[in-house]
Order: C-alpha cells, then sequence, then structure tokens
C-alpha cells in the first residue's frame, strides 16, 4: 500500500537518472537511481507478482520467507509481458533496475516507523538452460521493507487488467484510486495533489490535459473518471468492484489446489476475487457447484493468457 500512496516508481520511459524526494504529511521520500535509472511503474510488475506469491503462500498457511523462486514463464504472462527473447531481456532489465534503485525513507510498514535505506529487491538470480541460454528459473530476495509489508498485509488486490495499462500515468491513477477510493462508491481529489502523489513531472496544463483524456477514454479497470473545470478529479467505483468478504460462494478446502492445475502461473486467491466479482456483475446468480464454475472461470483465464 505505500508504493501505492506514495511516487516511488518513476513514470518515464526512457533511463531516468534524476534523484527524487517527495514529502506528503510526515512522509519523506528519497529516490537514488543507479547507472542504469529509478525503477520504472512497469517493473513494479515484478514485485506485484513476487507479493502475489507470497500473500498465496500466506493465505494458504506455507512457511515464507523473502527469497522467491519462481518460473520466469509464469512471471511473464502473469503480467501480460512477451514470453518472447525480448521479454525475457526487458525482465532481467527490470531487476537492474529494482535492485540498483535506493530508497530512504521514514514510511511505516508493519507498524514500524524508522528511517532506512534500501533496495526494492536485494537480490536476484537467473538461471538459464544450457542450450539456448534462456532464462527458466529467478530467484528474487525482496527487501526487509518490501517483506514486512507483506507479512502484515499491508497489501491491496489489483485488477488483472492493471496490467493491460500500457500508459504509466494510466497505471499510476489507478493505483491511487485504488488505494483512495477502493470500494467506496466515489471519492475526490484536487489535480495539485494528484499532480504531487503521481510523481508526474509534467507541467500543470500538461497533467491537466492528460486526466481529462484519461477520464473521457475510460479505460481504467474498476473505476470511472470525471473531470470538473473545478480541476477536482472525481473518482467513482465501477459496479462490479467486488463483494464484500464473507458474501458469495464459499469454495471447498481443495478448489486452491485444483486452480492451481488448471491455471498454473496465477495467483489463485486472486482469480477467486476475479471470480467473485464477475460473479456479482452477472447478478450473483445460484450456484448448484461453486468449485466447478471457479474452476471454469480459471480455465477461460488461463486460455485467454495464452500467447496465440
Amino acid at each position: 500500500m505505500a508504493s501505492m500512496e506514495h511516487p516511488l516508481f518513476t513514470l518515464a520511459t526512457r533511463p531516468d537518472r534524476r534523484i527524487l524526494r517527495y514529502e506528503h504529511g510526515t512522509a519523506t521520500i528519497e529516490i537514488t537511481p543507479s547507472v542504469k535509472g529509478l525503477a520504472t511503474i512497469h517493473d513494479k510488475d515484478v514485485l506485484i507478482y513476487c507479493v502475489s506469491q507470497l500473500v498465496a503462500a500466506l493465505n494458504a498457511g506455507r512457511e515464507t520467507s523473502p527469497v522467491l523462486h519462481l518460473k520466469a514463464h509464469d512471471l511473464l504472462a502473469a503480467t501480460n509481458r512477451e514470453t518472447s527473447g525480448d521479454g525475457y531481456r526487458r525482465l532481467r532489465e527490470a531487476f537492474e533496475r529494482l535492485s540498483g534503485t535506493r530508497i530512504v525513507t521514514n514510511i511505516a510498514t508493519g507498524g514500524v516507523e524508522s528511517t532506512r535505506g534500501f533496495g526494492l529487491i536485494d537480490a536476484w538470480e537467473i538461471q538459464r538452460k544450457a542450450r539456448g541460454g534462456r532464462m527458466i528459473l529467478v530467484s528474487v530476495t525482496l527487501s526487509d521493507w518490501m517483506y514486512r509489508s507483506v507479512v502484515s498485509k499491508s497489501v491491496l488486490t489489483l485488477s488483472r487488467d492493471y496490467f493491460r495499462l500500457r500508459k504509466p500515468l494510466e497505471r499510476r491513477v489507478y493505483e491511487i484510486a485504488r488505494k483512495h477510493c477502493g470500494r467506496q462508491a466515489e471519492w475526490r481529489i484536487g489535480l495539485e495533489t494528484l499532480l504531487l502523489k503521481s510523481g508526474s513531472t509534467s507541467p500543470r496544463r500538461v497533467f491537466r490535459k492528460m486526466i481529462r483524456d484519461m477520464a473521457e477514454e475510460d479505460g481504467l479497470p474498476d473505476y470511472s473518471l470525471s473531470f470538473g473545470t473545478d480541476d477536482i478529479l472525481l473518482v467513482r467505483a465501477r459496479g462490479r468492484m467486488g463483494v464484500v468478504p464473507g458474501e458469495g460462494p464459499k469454495l471447498s478446502a481443495e478448489a486452491h489446489d485444483r486452480a492451481r492445475a488448471t491455471a498454473p502461473g496465477f495467483d489463485t486467491h486472486w482469480l477467486e476475487a476475479e471470480w467473485l466479482r464477475f460473479w456479482s456483475a452477472t447478478g450473483r446468480p445460484v450456484l448448484h457447484d461453486a468449485d466447478a464454475a471457479f474452476l471454469a472461470f480459471c480455465r477461460s483465464r488461463a486460455e485467454r493468457s495464452r500467447p496465440h
């Protein structure tokens, strides 16, 4: 949630080697790049995937650690990235920027506030096939700050369609809306505050036009935007935003194990949340076999993610 509240990632699409400083309320952040540049908001996909795997392990009662061992193909497919040679190259570049970007902040995680410096990830490793050279497994060591956020459940689910947003500002506005509007019917934010929270370096007039265009295009998942002449952005949750925890069809204890086999590489707890949103949006029909309906949904999602 801290990375949704505060602009830790650059929105630039070219190497960004600026030292960024940001203050909001009592929170202070200084972000220093490596020679490779600052970690981008698209690099954040790697962290989101790592967090989803940790949350799934926590929900299943499995032991966790800051070190994650992942299949490279699953990571790329789950975050809507190409699984070509270029996709693997870009993944390595993301690891380099994530480990090289250094942050000094006093943002509390897990109920603990301390001023400290750290990288977004502490280490990474790629294992390749000897023949052909394609990476097959990756190991990622999260920083203590990031790991502590996850185990204290300082996380929010994102729509899978977030990974289909290509414009950096769209991703950032969605994150801000998800953090602040959440499941409320609506939420308002002034343009000046939004500009600060987004981390955008665009001039105010250019930023205003980008937000106005975004509202007219209406392409964000979960939320619609309307921007008035008073420079206030109104964020409205779409009707399919979800189901209150505890409501909805109940799955059996074996459903998630079967879902992992049906949709390998997916976070099955995220799939359950998406399935419940779909169930809610289609009129909340009575399900005679919730497990079968869930697995059919998982199968459909897995098929849609396969390259054609």
